[in-house]
């Protein structure tokens, strides 16, 4: 026999038990996030006004876009399958105790608050160590799938999260939304402990000790310096801003401007989420896009064509086909990010690197949405629409003029 011969074949993510295990846990963690924002919605506004309800909603995003580069940090230094599993057991605790607190008394605003900061301050420290897990867990060259099959459950805990929130409010109140929340995220716990972890080349050197602010700065060095990720960080964060306020903000305008109801919003949405499934699933069976660096620079240019191009169909069927095309788009650029963020970079940074990532994308991308509602309200839709379609296509054109991101490529089987 030859040495090819006797080499192993590497098998792929979808059939590696230990990836499963890991994805069954992100999927549980992820539908129970979506529970708990629904029924923290309802008791805030059982509780109190809009407006402060809105405040409720709006601590946690504040909290966790304010220590998200830290969490990061933390990732890095304690290790992200050890922040992980802290951060869902800390969830499932607060959850379960906000379920009873309900069951037993009406607690006011403030306890609702008190628990928005404290899930705000957790996700900042679950959200870059999720990114900086699958390396641990997968060879490189299965890191495609990984993120094709994250893309799918992600897919799934929105399609499941949101019925099964109302179905719990409906049945039992808020308590009982609470209740399911915390269940799910305590199904994840015994999935994440049973993960097998593969070492990386930094674990066992001898670690300088350093405060959190130097071990910040010094992975903000590390990116900036580096000649693919430096690049991709501007593009994730100009397509991220000229994507979200349009497909968040934008949409329910532009269907309320066309007469189409919230029924055409659920009509376009669920477009979108085809594409993007579609795209997941296309990453999951194929493993590896060649030519990744351009691939997803074209894929951002094309998807910001689309999204300019929503503004512009009057017909709903026609616009859900937009839609479907952005959600493709959307979906293989985004999943591609990922993949390249988690292959390029240094193990013992990727914590750090994937706060900057997700920082830009949850913490700065989001404050558009007030700066797009009131452009649409002022010119309408098809100009604003126009404007954020710019700005992501410029991250598009921007990865095209960088030759190493252009250049970058997903490891071979």
């Amino acid at each position: 026999m030859t040495a090819t011969q006797l080499a192993p074949v590497e098998r792929p993510a979808y059939r590696d038990p230990n990836v499963l295990r890991w994805l069954g846990a992100y999927t549980a963690s992820t539908t129970g996030d979506m529970v708990y924002h629904l029924a923290l919605s309802w008791a805030a506004v059982q509780s109190g006004t809009p407006a402060q309800a809105g405040i409720v909603l709006a601590l946690s995003a504040v909290m966790r876009a304010l220590l998200m580069l830290f969490g990061g940090v933390v990732a890095d230094r304690f290790g992200p399958r050890r922040v992980v599993i802290s951060s869902d057991a800390v969830r499932c605790v607060v959850v379960l105790g906000v379920a009873a607190l309900l069951a037993l008394s009406t607690p006011g605003l403030w306890a609702l608050a008190a628990i928005a900061l404290v899930f705000g301050a957790v996700d900042a420290l679950f959200m870059p160590a999720v990114g900086a897990l699958p390396p641990r867990i997968a060879p490189s060259a299965q890191l495609g799938r990984v993120q094709g099959m994250r893309g799918l459950s992600y897919r799934i805990s929105v399609l499941v999260g949101a019925p099964l929130g109302g179905l719990a409010v409906a049945s039992g109140g808020p308590a009982a939304a609470f209740g399911a929340a915390g269940l799910l995220f305590a199904f994840s716990l015994p999935l994440l402990l049973a993960l097998r972890l593969s070492p990386l080349p930094s674990d066992g050197e001898p670690r300088e000790k350093t405060t959190a602010l130097r071990d910040l700065t010094d992975g903000l060095r590390y990116l900036r310096g580096h000649r693919v990720l430096g690049p991709l960080v501007v593009v994730i964060a100009l397509s991220d801003l000229g994507f979200v306020g349009p497909l968040n903000v934008g949409l329910a305008l532009l269907s309320d401007a066309r007469g189409w109801g919230a029924a055409g919003i659920g009509w376009i949405l669920a477009g979108f989420g085809t594409g993007a499934g579609a795209a997941s699933l296309l990453l999951t069976v194929r493993g590896r896009i060649p030519r990744a660096g351009r691939v997803l620079s074209w894929t951002i240019a094309l998807g910001a064509v689309s999204i300019g191009a929503l503004a512009y169909v009057p017909k709903l069927p026609v616009t859900v086909a937009v839609a479907v095309t952005v959600g493709l788009l959307a979906g293989l650029s985004g999943a591609l990010c990922g993949a390249l963020t988690q292959t390029e970079c240094d193990p013992a940074y990727l914590g750090r690197v994937t706060s900057v990532t997700t920082f830009f994308s949850l913490g700065i991308a989001p404050l558009s949405f007030p700066l797009v509602g009131a452009a649409v309200g002022a010119w309408g839709p098809a100009p604003v629409f126009t404007a954020c379609a710019a700005v992501c296509a410029l991250g598009g054109i921007y990865g095209l003029s960088v030759k190493a991101l252009r250049r970058a490529e997903l490891p071979r089987s």
